[in-house]
């Protein structure tokens, strides 16, 4: 085998590779033979077809495996002596036809770049640190509380929490919505269905009540003829429900599973949930200063265009419907924040590397246990992570990915910032 390396971009290469064509034809004859002991065709006797007929029927089938096989041996082969890393599959050209008593192709494709030496030590950290209090499992206890609530109709005026059904027809200009009659509606007042405006306008009412009101739409009202408009608003309130919630007691625990409604069993449960999601959201938010820290530091990292390309479609597809192809200005958007990822997420990758990190096998299964936990079948998840190596190996990833941001914590200059369970979970802004 004879093969040439040429460099067509700063990290593109296109390599030339040509080989004995009659190592093509003995393979061919030697898997020709192997078919006629085992091939099964109408007419003939089990291993009594004659090659000719296997050649006619077969042949031109066998000629491209054994082809797409000779071009990926010999490419690993070309690879591993070029010490090359290619970042995807190579783009393959030949015609795959002798000449001069060989055949030859070219592959294209891009490298993992040259890496500077990350010097994580110079590094600024800031790490979120947390824990989960007393506070914090009442306050989600309330929580599932208002989530089972249940709403009994009563004679008084609305207040925040309340449930309000009410009708309506809103006029802006010579719009009017609905065009006829009055459209039905229904929400709790303070949480964050309707807009403020509106809100406050459904409050102190009580069911019979008639009036018209102007109210100002927010400019990302759903209705695209009211949004950012005033509008005149016609209501009639149907009914207003008050909320009746349960009593934390056994039957309340048994609605999570506590199957003797233990309390104490119960507050166990809500905290081992809680400090779950902390500690996810905790790394997941170390992972991020990780990351972003270290694209700062490296900038001018030239990084391969494929996976810019990829990720900033990936980046895209997030603002636009499931199933539809972003559009190439948000492609184009993306690509920034791209670089920065894929800066990132390579150098996390040099990292593992150059320290000889391996993955952790127990904390894959307790991350996979506590994925597992959130599915009312826990067992038929790790069954299914264990029988899918895409979903396995996508799950070791994310834990060497923790264990990158851990190792760069431990030697950056690294600072805990201690915040609530709330502030971590919920952000300003966020």
């Amino acid at each position: 085998m004879q093969f040439s390396v040429e460099n067509v971009g700063k990290l593109e290469r296109k390599l030339t590779v040509r080989f004995p064509a009659d190592q093509v034809e003995s393979q061919i004859s030697a898997r020709i033979a192997e078919m006629g002991r085992t091939v099964r065709l109408k007419g003939f006797r089990p291993g009594k077809v004659p090659a000719a007929v296997i050649q006619q029927r077969f042949g031109s089938q066998v000629r491209g495996e054994v082809l797409s096989d000779m071009i990926g041996s010999t490419l690993r082969e070309a690879f591993e002596k070029e010490n090359l890393r290619p970042v995807a599959n190579p783009s393959i050209d030949t015609t795959g036809k002798p000449e001069n008593g060989e055949i030859a192709y070219t592959a294209t494709f891009e490298v993992m770049p040259e890496f500077p030496e990350v010097d994580v030590a110079t590094l600024e950290i800031s790490r979120p640190v947390a824990e989960v209090t007393d506070a914090d499992i009442e306050k989600m206890i309330e929580t599932l509380r208002l989530q089972r609530r249940s709403f009994d109709e009563v004679d008084r005026a609305s207040a925040e929490g309340d449930f309000v059904m009410f009708e309506y027809a809103a006029t802006a200009g010579d719009y009017r919505f609905p065009a006829e009659g009055l459209e039905r509606a229904g929400s709790v007042l303070g949480s964050g269905t309707l807009f403020k405006a509106l809100d406050e306008t459904l409050t102190g009412r009580k069911a019979g009540d008639e009036f018209e009101a102007e109210i100002a739409f927010p400019e990302d009202f759903g209705n695209p003829q009211l949004a950012g408009k005033t509008a005149q608003v016609t209501f009639k309130i149907i009914k207003v429900q008050a909320p009746q919630l349960p009593e934390v007691n056994e039957e309340f625990a048994k609605l999570f599973g506590i199957a003797d409604g233990n309390l104490d069993t119960f507050r166990q449960e809500v905290r081992a949930n809680l400090e779950r999601e902390l500690k996810a959201t905790l790394m997941g938010r170390l992972k991020a200063e990780v990351a972003e820290k270290l694209a700062d530091a490296h900038g001018e990292l030239e990084v391969p265009n494929l996976m810019v390309q990829s990720e900033a479609r990936n980046l895209a597809a997030g603002s636009v419907p499931r199933g539809q192809q972003p559009p190439p200005q948000l492609i184009d958007a993306a690509m920034p924040m791209a670089r920065k990822r894929v800066i990132a997420g390579l150098l996390m990758g040099e990292i593992a590397r150059k320290q000889e990190l391996k993955v952790d096998r127990k904390r894959v299964a307790e991350q996979l246990a506590a994925i597992a936990s959130t599915y009312e079948e826990p067992e038929k998840v790790v069954e299914l992570y264990n029988g899918d190596p895409q979903l396995m190996s996508g799950l070791q990833n994310r834990v060497m990915e923790d264990q990158v941001a851990e190792w760069v914590a431990e030697h950056a200059k690294t600072t805990e910032k201690h915040l609530g369970f709330d502030e971590v979970m919920r952000p300003a802004g966020a």
